[in-house]
Protein backbone atom coordinates (compact mmCIF):
# COMPACT_ATOMS: atom_id res chain seq x y z
CA UNK A 1 0.00 0.00 0.00
CA UNK A 2 1.41 3.62 -1.00
CA UNK A 3 0.75 6.24 1.01
CA UNK A 4 2.02 9.89 1.44
CA UNK A 5 3.85 11.23 4.69
CA UNK A 6 3.76 14.81 6.19
CA UNK A 7 5.54 15.87 8.86
CA UNK A 8 5.55 19.12 10.57
CA UNK A 9 7.06 21.81 12.47
CA UNK A 10 9.70 19.99 15.08
CA UNK A 11 9.03 16.66 14.02
CA UNK A 12 9.72 17.84 10.08
CA UNK A 13 13.30 19.43 11.63
CA UNK A 14 13.96 16.76 13.49
CA UNK A 15 13.65 14.10 10.70
CA UNK A 16 15.20 16.38 7.93
CA UNK A 17 11.88 15.97 5.80
CA UNK A 18 8.82 17.48 5.21
CA UNK A 19 7.33 14.75 3.30
CA UNK A 20 7.70 11.57 1.62
CA UNK A 21 5.71 8.44 -0.31
CA UNK A 22 6.25 5.04 1.08
CA UNK A 23 4.95 1.69 0.56
CA UNK A 24 3.76 0.21 3.69
CA UNK A 25 4.91 -3.70 4.74
CA UNK A 26 1.44 -5.94 4.23
CA UNK A 27 -0.04 -5.93 8.40
CA UNK A 28 0.14 -2.07 8.71
CA UNK A 29 -3.66 -0.71 8.07
CA UNK A 30 -3.38 1.89 11.31
CA UNK A 31 -1.82 5.36 11.63
CA UNK A 32 -0.17 4.07 14.76
CA UNK A 33 1.02 1.28 13.07
CA UNK A 34 2.39 3.35 10.90
CA UNK A 35 4.13 5.65 13.34
CA UNK A 36 5.51 2.51 15.15
CA UNK A 37 6.45 1.43 11.10
CA UNK A 38 8.64 4.44 11.08
CA UNK A 39 9.94 4.77 14.31
CA UNK A 40 12.25 1.37 13.02
CA UNK A 41 14.25 3.44 10.96
CA UNK A 42 16.65 4.19 13.46
CA UNK A 43 17.12 6.58 16.18
CA UNK A 44 15.98 10.21 14.99
CA UNK A 45 13.51 8.55 13.95
CA UNK A 46 12.58 6.62 17.38
CA UNK A 47 13.01 10.26 18.98
CA UNK A 48 10.72 11.99 16.44
CA UNK A 49 7.89 9.71 16.64
CA UNK A 50 7.88 8.61 19.68
CA UNK A 51 5.14 7.62 21.87
CA UNK A 52 5.81 9.09 24.56
CA UNK A 53 6.20 12.05 22.64
CA UNK A 54 2.90 14.58 22.62
CA UNK A 55 2.16 14.61 18.46
CA UNK A 56 -1.01 15.27 17.05
CA UNK A 57 -1.92 13.13 14.22
CA UNK A 58 -4.03 13.26 10.77
CA UNK A 59 -5.20 11.23 8.34
CA UNK A 60 -6.42 12.11 5.03
CA UNK A 61 -6.15 16.36 6.26
CA UNK A 62 -8.53 14.97 9.67
CA UNK A 63 -7.23 14.56 12.87
CA UNK A 64 -7.29 11.01 14.23
CA UNK A 65 -6.46 8.47 16.88
CA UNK A 66 -4.08 5.87 16.26
CA UNK A 67 -6.62 3.40 15.59
CA UNK A 68 -7.23 5.23 11.86
CA UNK A 69 -7.05 2.88 9.39
CA UNK A 70 -5.06 4.04 6.47
CA UNK A 71 -5.97 3.30 3.03
CA UNK A 72 -4.27 2.88 -0.10
CA UNK A 73 -2.76 6.64 -1.68
CA UNK A 74 -3.97 8.31 2.02
CA UNK A 75 -1.90 11.09 2.93
CA UNK A 76 -0.70 10.75 7.56
CA UNK A 77 1.18 13.50 8.73
CA UNK A 78 2.95 13.87 12.36
CA UNK A 79 2.93 17.11 14.25
CA UNK A 80 3.13 18.53 17.82
CA UNK A 81 0.06 19.64 19.43
CA UNK A 82 1.02 23.52 18.43
CA UNK A 83 2.41 24.55 15.19
CA UNK A 84 3.34 27.96 14.38
CA UNK A 85 2.79 30.26 11.27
Amino acid sequence: MNITLRFFASVREALGTSQETVVLPAGIGTVGQVRRHLMERGEKWQQALSEQRALRMACKQVMCGPDQEVEEGDEVAFFPPVTGG
